[in-house]
């Protein structure tokens, strides 16, 4: 008998077919957007043949979507909320691709309204850049804002002067504004305080003189650290003091001057930028130095003791000779001798105080920038380096001269600090011996 036909075993075609519909079954279910193309092909494509779009089940809206972003186009073989599902999803994902190649654009316009178009570019290269380049990068874009220039001291004074000359070139190299906060008041401890307790980010600075030092030796509880709560930038200049007089008072010279007073125990006033300010230190340095006694009168701002001066009512004071140039060559105040070793090229038919007999009384005095503990090195370096460069200026340096000061551009950050520190100890010991303390 011959066997039966459905045992037998199936022909080699049906093999082959058989193994292709089981292979096409296992991969149906792991295609996604690889098979857009058959997709566009047997739905999408206007042409497409009847019997291909009646043979093939409708897609949702995620395979709607996959198929139009593979080029493939809608038809009303689709549901409708399908389609419309699709569309949104679509137009979502455009507006998504839009914001983000847009966002470092965005970021550079806000940059450009906020700090000016030079920190703009800079913060878009770091935007756009690659990851790497990026961090790296960030940490050098300094500065993006507009500096401060804190000075403990009223417009007209060394200082202040200091502070709007390197003010304006910092303002040159960076393209960024630079601006002096006068804060005049307390003998220099409101502006000393407010640069201590600011933000170590390089964009609030100190123009500081001795007054920083001197402050913190005469007060019982100083609000803030004269030298630990700061860093060192710059040694900007050092400044001849000079000796003025009211114009009225009978006196030419020094010499003279010595012998009135000392004819005059307790009658003399003399004026000061406050208690512990450098005119301060400087006048009492001088009231030693004459051995008698005189009165010490403190203004907050410098214009004010000019008038005093004027009027009679004050009849001395050591000032930075920046200070008191104008009124000296205009005749307002009589200046009687320079508190150095030697004479001033600004005023050199004016007598040095050791050639007047009291070489005891020589007062020298400085200026530098500095920035709040814990700013960076890399902001310090940078900022020494920038100032340097502005004090190396020929036409700077004639400038300075012409106002009674010297730059002084070869001084390090740490060098800085040590004369600080030389100046703090010396200081101390002569307020010690003194016995002054805040009045």
């Amino acid at each position: 008998m011959s066997p039966n036909r459905s045992s037998r075993s199936p022909s080699p075609s049906s093999r082959r077919s058989a193994s292709i519909s089981s292979a096409s079954s296992a991969t149906s279910g792991r295609r996604r957007c690889s098979d857009a193309a058959t997709i566009e092909r047997n739905i999408f494509t206007r042409g497409a043949s009847s019997q291909d779009r009646s043979e093939t089940q409708p897609l949702g809206s995620r395979g709607l979507v996959c198929a139009e972003s593979s080029g493939a186009r809608f038809t009303t073989r689709q549901s409708a909320p399908a389609r419309r599902r699709a569309q949104r999803m679509l137009a979502e994902r455009k507006r998504a691709r839009y914001r983000h190649a847009m966002e470092p654009f965005r970021h550079f316009i806000s940059s450009v309204r906020a700090y000016g178009i030079p920190a703009a570019l800079a913060a878009l290269a770091v935007c756009i850049a690659p990851p790497a380049f990026a961090a790296s990068s960030v940490h050098v874009v300094y500065p993006v804002k507009p500096i401060r220039i804190v000075v403990a001291a009223s417009p007209g004074t060394a200082d202040d002067f200091f502070a709007r000359v390197l003010g304006k070139e910092l303002a040159e190299f960076y393209k960024q504004r630079v601006v002096i906060d006068n804060r005049p008041g307390a003998g220099g401890l409101i502006g000393n305080k407010i640069v201590s307790l600011a933000a170590p980010d390089g964009y609030t600075l100190g123009m500081v003189s001795v007054t920083r030092l001197i402050t913190e030796l005469i007060r019982d509880e100083p609000p803030y650290r004269a030298l630990a709560d700061i860093v060192g930038v710059a040694h900007v200049a050092s400044i001849t003091n000079v000796l003025v007089v009211a114009p009225a008072l009978p006196v030419r010279s020094a010499v003279e001057f010595v012998a009135y007073a000392r004819v005059r125990p307790g009658e003399l006033n003399y004026a000061s930028l406050g208690m512990g300010s450098a005119s301060h230190l400087a006048g009492e340095i001088f009231t030693r130095a004459l051995r008698v006694h005189a009165v010490h009168v403190p203004f907050s701002r410098l214009p004010d003791s000019y008038v005093e001066m004027m009027l009679g009512r004050v009849q001395y004071a050591v000032h930075t000779l920046p200070a008191v140039l104008a009124l000296v060559r205009e005749g307002r105040l009589r200046a009687l001798a320079v508190m150095s070793r030697s004479r001033s090229p600004t005023l050199p038919w004016l007598p040095s105080i050791a050639e007047s007999g009291l070489p005891e009384a020589q007062f020298d005095r400085w200026s530098g920038v500095v920035a709040p503990t814990g700013t960076s090195r890399r902001i310090v370096e940078q900022l020494h380096g920038d100032i340097v460069r502005a004090l190396r200026k020929p036409s700077l340096h004639d400038l300075f001269l012409s106002q009674g000061a010297e730059s002084t551009p070869e001084s390090m950050p740490e060098g800085f600090m040590r004369l600080m520190q030389e100046e703090y100890l010396h200081y101390e010991a002569l307020m010690r011996g003194w016995g002054i303390r805040n009045e």
